[in-house]
């Protein structure tokens, strides 16, 4: 996830590029990067640029000898990265031989657009996919003499997700933007000047009311003016007003961050596939495939949520990979001087890739001579850095202290993963393949919270403020889904919960069960029904209070919360996760608790 931000008028255009990427800047602090375009002199147009790695606060070093006084247009971003290390040069803007482009999303077809018109004789200098855009505009724009036409007909070359921005010396004093699948909003001032955002919160004290642009739109501003079109017409947007609070917008109406990124999941969950999928196989082009060979032995190594997440992928590496997968406490691991296999592919999780126990437990996997690969949220962190093999889960920021959407883009990932050494392997026949391929490709859905979901949880979680504590069990995948869901309310509610395998239950936990006691049970249809509903009924059978989640009605439940009918096992995960991370939200909420900085507890856990 980045952020963008354009302006048209005549104020101080580096100052309202500056402001406008602070406000981005939890968006991505990878790097970040602006150019505007002024005449300044009286000699004609001419475009300023500068870029800096890091935090804003480096741009605005670089930055501060730098005016742009008079009429103008600009365009800023702050990186997160996808494609491409941090550095200057893969820093947006990225520019040709007169354009200059920011850009959000993933381009998923650049490597095609890149070959073209690389054997068209054009030059590249990133590693990233945002610069295709660039060389394309100004590849098209020499035959059709017209720049809205060249940018027309180069968005229509994309596949994947982007908002864009396009200052060029051939209009320069316009603005061209497109939006497909990633925000990009649109305001104008009582001054006529044109704002560009990738949410409210930079538009705020600048315009009252902004364009909320949907999938498909593009078009061209210009001081005073906005044309968007969809489809090659022109069509007419109506203005909605702002809101009044720069916190609230960057939080984009939710209370919290938290409650943000529950809801971002079903974004989240279509980026960290893009690209990853093509002609009904799982197409992994960021590592080299010769990790799979002769391995007989994945071990999975993290903590905390991360922990969960492989835990959960353990049960898919031996069910449709078939190889033998073991899962690490990362902090465990490091001090057991553990016996290594040579033959094993050792996969560590975090979404930060500075989490200090999971970093070093890496090091004794390189040190041992073993293939590693990481599945980390944060490109050049020290985890990514120091693996051989990287894939990135493709989360964007996430402010929250409480995993959500980490959580559910690593499990997306390691599922890819999954499937892809079964396709190497060929444990898998075709018609398999491509029915795990259709669960994936429809996880965003189902990570889309139903109406009426939400309000309901909020309603009912009142109920679960006293008593001694919680149970969540499952079976399955859906034990790590129970430990997840005990992690996510333990962490923000501050209330006892333990997570259990559902059959495990009667050796032991069963003899804390009394009506003060609540149990949330996993009960999905396609994973061993009716033994969990067994072990669920010997809870109930004890006066515990049962929360049960399930696509089937069941009788015994204090309190429901009925989930779809799905065809797949994993829909069913995605769906009951949603589900628990809100009931963990509304409880801490209703018990007056920050969800977003939980006591004790930092996002990147870097020492021991």
């Amino acid at each position: 996830m980045c952020g963008i931000v354009g302006y048209i008028g005549t104020k101080e255009k580096k100052s309202v590029i500056l402001g406008g990427l602070k406000e981005l800047e939890y968006r991505g602090y990878d790097s970040a990067g602006l150019a505007v375009m002024t005449d300044n002199c009286g000699c004609g147009s001419d475009i300023a640029y500068f870029k800096a790695v890091g935090k804003l606060e480096n741009l605005e070093k670089k930055t501060a000898n730098f005016t742009s006084k008079g009429f103008g247009v600009a365009i800023g971003h702050t990186r997160w990265a996808t494609h491409g290390k941090p550095t200057e040069i893969n820093a947006h803007p990225h520019f040709g031989e007169y354009s200059f482009v920011t850009h959000n999303g993933i381009i998923e077809n650049y490597k095609e657009l890149k070959e073209y018109l690389e054997k068209q004789g054009v030059k590249f200098i990133s590693q990233t996919d945002t610069e295709v855009v660039v060389h394309m505009f100004e590849y098209l724009n020499r035959s059709e003499k017209d720049p809205f036409i060249a940018f027309e007909k180069t968005i229509a070359k994309l596949v994947g997700s982007f908002a864009i921005l396009i200052i060029t010396k051939a209009a320069p004093d316009k603005i061209f933007f497109a939006k497909n699948a990633v925000p990009l909003i649109v305001g104008k001032s009582d001054e006529d000047e044109i704002i560009f955002s990738s949410s409210d919160a930079p538009l705020i004290g600048l315009a009252k009311e902004a364009i909320y642009l949907e999938d498909g739109m593009y078009g061209v501003a210009q001081m005073g003016e906005v044309k968007i079109y969809q489809q090659k017409k022109l069509i007419t947007c109506t203005p909605q007003l702002l809101p009044a609070d720069k916190s609230y917008a960057q939080k984009e109406g939710y209370r919290f961050f938290m409650e943000k990124e529950i809801y971002e999941q079903s974004q989240v969950a279509s980026e960290t596939l893009m690209g990853r999928i093509k002609y009904n196989k799982i197409n992994l082009e960021e590592i080299n495939s010769q990790i799979f060979d002769d391995i007989d032995e994945i071990v999975l190594c993290a903590c905390g949520t991360s922990y969960h997440a492989a835990l959960a992928a353990s049960y898919l590496f031996e069910r449709i990979a078939k190889i033998r997968a073991k899962v690490e406490t990362a902090s465990e691991f490091r001090y057991r001087d553990p016996v290594l296999n040579k033959n094993s592919l050792f996969v560590v999780i975090s979404q930060s890739g500075e989490t200090a126990d999971t970093l070093e437990a890496l090091k004794i996997a390189k040190n041992a001579g073993l293939k590693t690969l990481a599945i980390c949220n944060v490109d050049n962190s020290s985890i990514v850095r120091l693996a051989r093999n990287v894939l990135l889960t493709r989360a964007g920021i996430e402010k929250g202290v409480a995993s959500t959407k980490a959580f559910a883009t690593q499990v997306l990932t390691l599922w890819m993963v999954v499937l892809y050494i079964a396709q190497i392997r060929k444990t898998i026949d075709d018609e398999t393949l491509h029915s795990e391929i259709k669960a994936l490709l429809h996880i965003p859905q189902v990570l889309n919270i139903p109406d009426g979901l939400h309000e309901k949880i909020h309603r009912m979680s009142k109920h679960y403020l006293h008593g001694h504590g919680f149970f969540f069990i499952g079976r399955d995948i859906f034990y790590p889904l129970a430990l997840e869901g005990a992690l996510k309310l333990k962490e923000i509610s501050y209330l006892h919960a333990e997570g259990y395998a559902s059959g495990e239950m009667k050796h032991g936990p069963i003899a804390l069960v009394d009506e003060g006691l609540f149990t949330v049970a996993l009960l999905p249809q396609n994973v061993l029904y009716e033994k969990t509903k067994s072990n669920v009924e010997e809870i109930a059978a004890r006066d515990g209070y049962v929360l049960t989640l399930s696509p089937l009605e069941f009788e015994l439940s204090d309190d429901f919360i009925k989930t779809s009918k799905q065809n797949h096992a994993m829909s069913e995960f995605f769906e009951m996760m949603v589900a628990l991370q809100l009931l963990a939200l509304e409880i801490s909420i209703r018990l007056g608790n920050d969800v977003d900085m939980p006591r004790n507890l930092a996002k990147s856990v870097t020492v021991e």
